[in-house]
């Protein structure tokens, strides 16, 4: 998939909650020996999807130094939206001050909704249907307590915002790839609290069908090869299964540490692949070549690949910041925080 006109990144920015849970206290109480990261993120009281969103989607903005009212497009990403009947993106769009005249629009792929709405952003801009464009992934992953899945649901947001103009990017979108079946892997069903997935089959069938099927499918149609690129972000559920599939695919090690973030705040589900990749794009240098890979449940992939300009580096994200404010918390907290007991 190339697009019609160039489209890149002119603003971007993550955000991660202060507060988090060292994953030896998860398995303190739940009894076992299992801790497969350091520690994850947790929502404050006063955090949830939304208000990730919105302060990823401010930064981005700043960034670009771009007036709101340009935005054409705000289309938002996740699995773990407030509300189960009322959209998210008016929510965020209304606080930026960009409604009324926008194109608002909730995305749902489990992981991959974040990646989705760059590629459907990035479209619009392209065909000339709106000036700017914005793109965000956000989640306050869920999980079932003593489930395996609640070691590594985290908490984070990511945005960015697309445009026409080259020379106000900081890296240019070159090709995109999607690569998507029915995989049930993963799934909530209607009134149901936790999602419930499949274990091990999560793996093979999974996530590594659809990783290695996207960058290689892109790696094909673009001519691209692995030592072309830079720096490589997968989908990061935990830190094994970014470096295997690296692996798999022929990239080094070093290509893919720079954006894997999963060992420090978790799998944020639709901001995972894009946290990495806001971390990237604070340390990579003018004409760097980037690949990006999600994976959502269901289960999809997309693979975006991009070239740094010479802007990149002018201004950074306020992502490394935020990861270096630590609160640890325990688990009695923990409960409280992601309000896993009902008080009437």
């Amino acid at each position: 998939m190339k697009f019609a006109a160039s489209v890149g990144i002119a603003g971007y920015d993550g955000y991660v909650p202060i507060y988090r849970i060292k994953c030896s206290e998860i398995a303190r109480v739940w009894g076992s020996q299992r801790a497969p990261i350091e520690e994850k993120s947790v929502p404050g009281l006063d955090e949830d999807s939304l208000t990730m969103a919105y302060e990823a989607a401010r930064g981005a903005l700043e960034m670009a130094g771009v007036n709101p009212r340009e935005v054409g497009a705000v289309l938002v990403g996740s699995e773990s939206p407030p509300y189960a009947v009322k959209p998210s993106a008016t929510v965020i769009a209304e606080a930026l001050g960009i409604t009324p005249e926008v194109v608002a629009i909730d995305m749902e792929f489990a992981c991959r909704a974040g990646t989705t709405a760059m590629i459907l952003a990035a479209g619009l801009v392209a065909s000339g249907a709106v000036k700017y464009g914005l793109a965000v992934g956000t989640d306050d992953a869920q999980a079932r307590p003593g489930d395996e899945l609640e070691y590594t649901a985290g908490a984070g947001a990511a945005a960015f915002l697309l445009s026409g103009r080259p020379d106000e990017c900081v890296a240019l979108i070159e090709h995109a790839y999607s690569y998507v079946t029915d995989t049930p892997d993963f799934w909530r069903r209607d009134g149901q609290r936790f999602p419930r997935h499949t274990f091990r089959f999560t793996g093979a069938p999974a996530y590594f069908r659809h990783v290695v099927g996207a960058a290689r499918g892109l790696m094909e149609e673009a001519g691209l090869k692995p030592g072309d690129f830079d720096y490589v972000v997968f989908h990061q559920p935990n830190v094994k299964f970014p470096l295997r599939a690296a692996r798999m695919l022929g990239f080094r090690e070093e290509q893919v540490r720079p954006g894997l973030l999963s060992g420090q705040i978790g799998n944020t589900y639709a901001a995972a692949s894009l946290l990495g990749l806001v971390r990237v794009l604070d340390v990579a240098k003018p004409g760097q070549r980037v690949l990006v890979v999600s994976f959502g449940s269901g289960a999809g992939s997309d693979a975006i690949s991009l070239v740094t300009t010479d802007r990149v580096g002018e201004r950074r994200s306020s992502l490394e910041r935020l990861l270096s404010r630590r609160v640890y918390i325990d688990y009695a907290r923990y409960v409280r925080l992601k309000k896993l007991i009902e008080v009437s």
